[in-house]
């Protein structure tokens, strides 16, 4: 759903739908002012109020497959827009008569519904902004991309580029209006992270940036205004988590956190203004599966004398009581539609179709702890969801899944079932979100089987790739000074084709092949902060890591899938013996902080039973103490965190084994002498090992 409002009056809540029906909600009165049906079978991808050709602002344009459709308040239809575009919209932004949109790769502008400047995008384009024309001489549509960068652009041209912080879902303008100089742009990435850019005609200047330390939702929506009511618009943000927050900005400028709320489903849209009768300031936000719900400023208790108290009192009752009873007799009117309905069914003349329910998934790289997140959100409850991997994972605790999981016995060596797990979800359950750890060089499918609560039974089944380099992720700068150990490949391939195996190998990379002869991306391992550049053309492939294993895992998989093709490859590579230690002093501190770990947990039981047999703790060195008093810290830390310690150690197993592998050597039977050294971890020892080896 998307929603938007008319803050000049107290106008109406518009609201778009997934089935293509908009409604004109006129808060102040309480009653709808128009419902239309616009696109008959077309999701609406964007619902923005404003004025192309010259049209007051109240009119409300709607975006859908290929095609823009503007009406009035009241359902009448005086704009109807085919783009041509090969791609269905995904976002539109409108300022006077300049209509800017964007498919998946294909950025429009169009002034007076006129063709006027066109750009193909490298990666995925998730929202389109222009500068304010009225303030600015110029101008300057910026486009959020998937590849973690704005692109400033001027005409068909790119102006510049600036990197973000993670993937921009969502752009807006600071203020509503680009702040003091016109020029301000915020932003929202899909790992939660907003900020705040000053796009200038020169270069990009970064004002703040807050970090989702909270580890909450990705933002999908924000708005500006005056919620607190200090004469300075707050900063509002839905997230795709629930979380709906208010942030005030200091006497530097800063945004601080004033109000945060939980809702149950991901947040659309949201917009403040002051929508119900009673004046009262408000934040109205759309929820996926299309709830409109209302924060209000309203005090619940208001300051009043003595004679006055009782008069509020029971207004406040009146009003609970009302919307009581409204909610009883709309739940009692679904059940009686629910039971007419099951009654037709199992009838012997009742027809029954498959329901049909869209499911809202994301399947995203956490930096932060080097885990995917697996979201799955539905329009009605979700009864259970069954995961089946033929890869192995590991399922992670998640603090806001409520859900009860049980896991079935796999058969790995004969179907390669590697996990089965189901959830059962709790009443009224519409999101559901879990976390996954891959192996690199382990790469398969996860399955997702969603069953929603509605009869008669039906599932759909989500495929989430597990790519062989599944714990890159894609950035735009590294150390060339690293030691690199590098792996080429020519042979009779085409750039299209070596374009589609490095799509395999590695996330966040482009499914259509960029544009020009020869491409570089650069990757980070979000496990262990090693690097990779990957540079090919037709005919070439040129790889460079600082971990050995990461070569040998390219080679593998590239080599596989040029026979699957019947192409011969010519396969070189150069090994830096620098590299092997280097990797291994990236490993250390994770190792060791592991060990640690591990250690202090060991001891907390016999700690506690010393600290009940002598009353205190006073005669513990402060070491020992401090595990005590940071016992629960660290026991949650230990549970969040299973097989962490073996993966470190098959890290180190699989470094060790590469590094011979590239020389002819096997040296698995020396794998078991290897393990004892890391029980008993020094760096030095392990390094004196891999060098004698």
């Amino acid at each position: 759903m998307d929603l938007n409002l008319n803050r000049a009056d107290y106008l109406q809540v518009v609201i778009g739908d997934h089935d293509g029906v908009v409604m004109c909600f006129g808060m102040k009165k309480g009653e709808a002012v128009a419902v239309f049906k616009t696109l008959p079978g077309q999701k609406i991808a964007r619902l923005e109020l404003g004025g192309v050709l010259n049209t007051p602002q109240e009119k409300i344009f709607i975006a859908a497959g290929s095609e823009i459709r503007g009406f009035t308040k009241r359902g009448k239809q005086f704009l109807s827009f085919e783009t041509n575009l090969t791609e269905s919209i995904k976002a539109m932004y409108i300022s006077g008569s300049d209509l800017f949109l964007s498919a998946s790769y294909i950025y429009n502008h169009y002034c007076d519904c006129k063709d006027q400047h066109y750009y193909l995008s490298g990666d995925k384009i998730n929202d389109v902004i222009c500068l304010p024309v009225e303030r600015l001489p110029r101008i300057t549509p910026i486009l959020a991309c998937q590849d973690r960068v704005l692109r400033v652009l001027q005409g068909s041209d790119v102006m510049y580029e600036t990197e973000v912080p993670g993937p921009p879902t969502v752009l807006a303008l600071h203020n509503g209006n680009g702040g003091d100089s016109g020029e301000e742009l915020l932003f929202g990435t899909s790992d939660g992270k907003l900020g705040l850019i000053q796009i200038t005609t020169s270069k990009p200047i970064h004002k703040w940036e807050i970090q989702n330390e909270k580890k909450r939702g990705g933002i999908l929506c924000v708005d500006s205004f005056d919620i607190v009511g200090d004469g300075v618009k707050d900063l509002l943000v839905g997230r795709d988590d629930g979380m709906v927050e208010v942030y005030s900005f200091d006497n530097a400028n800063e945004p601080v956190l004033r109000f945060d709320q939980m809702l149950s489903e991901s947040v659309t849209s949201i917009q403040g203004g002051c929508i119900g009768k009673d004046g009262y300031d408000e934040i109205v936000v759309s929820t996926y599966s299309g709830w409109v719900t209302g924060l209000t400023t309203e005090p619940i208790h208001k300051e009043s004398g003595p004679g006055e108290e009782l008069k509020i009192n029971q207004e406040m009752q009146n009003k609970i009581s009302s919307l009581r009873s409204e909610l009883e007799h709309l739940q009692y009117k679904v059940l009686q539609e629910r039971e007419k309905y099951q009654q037709s069914s199992q009838s012997s003349k009742g027809k029954s179709a498959v329901p049909s329910f869209s499911v809202n998934d994301k399947f995203t790289l956490n930096k932060d702890d080097a885990s995917y997140s697996l979201i799955l959100e539905v329009q009605t409850a979700i009864d259970n969801v069954l995961i089946q991997s033929d890869v192995p994972i590991d399922l992670l605790d998640v603090d806001k899944n409520s859900a009860v999981v049980s896991f079935s016995s796999c058969d790995s060596e004969s179907n390669d079932n590697f996990l089965l797990a189901t959830y059962r979800c709790q009443a009224n359950t519409t999101r559901l979100e879990l976390k996954i750890r891959s192996i690199e060089g382990q790469y398969g499918t996860l399955q997702a089987y969603v069953t929603p609560r509605i009869q008669p039974k039906t599932c759909q089944v989500h495929q989430y790739l597990i790519k062989p380099l599944s714990l890159h992720q894609r950035t735009h700068f590294i150390d060339h000074d690293r030691p690199m150990n590098t792996l080429t490949l020519t042979g009779q391939f085409s750039f299209a084709e070596v374009h589609s195996w490095v799509v395999f190998c590695l996330p966040e990379v482009p499914e259509k092949p960029p544009a020009g002869e020869c491409v570089t991306f650069y990757f980070q391992n979000t496990f262990l902060d090693t690097q990779l550049e990957s540079t090919y053309r037709k005919g070439e492939g040129i790889f460079k890591s600082d971990n050995i294993s990461t070569i040998s895992i390219l080679k593998d998989v590239l080599s596989k899938e040029a026979t699957k093709r019947k192409i011969n490859l010519n396969i070189s590579y150069e090994i830096n013996e620098v590299s092997v230690k280097h990797t291994l002093k990236l490993i250390h501190p994770k190792l060791e902080y592991q060990l640690l770990l591990a250690k202090k947990v060991q001891l907390i039981d016999a700690l506690k039973e010393l600290q009940v047999h002598e009353g205190n703790t006073d005669f513990l060195i402060p070491e020992y103490r401090c595990i005590l008093e940071e016992a629960d810290h660290l026991q949650e830390e230990y549970k969040k965190q299973p097989a962490h310690l073996e993966r470190l150690y098959g890290m180190i197993t699989d470094l060790f084994i590469d590094k011979f592998k590239f020389k002819g050597t096997n040296v698995k039977t020396r794998v078991p002498l290897l393990l004892e050294i890391l029980d008993s971890y020094d760096q030095n020892a392990l390094i004196a090992f891999f060098d004698a080896a």
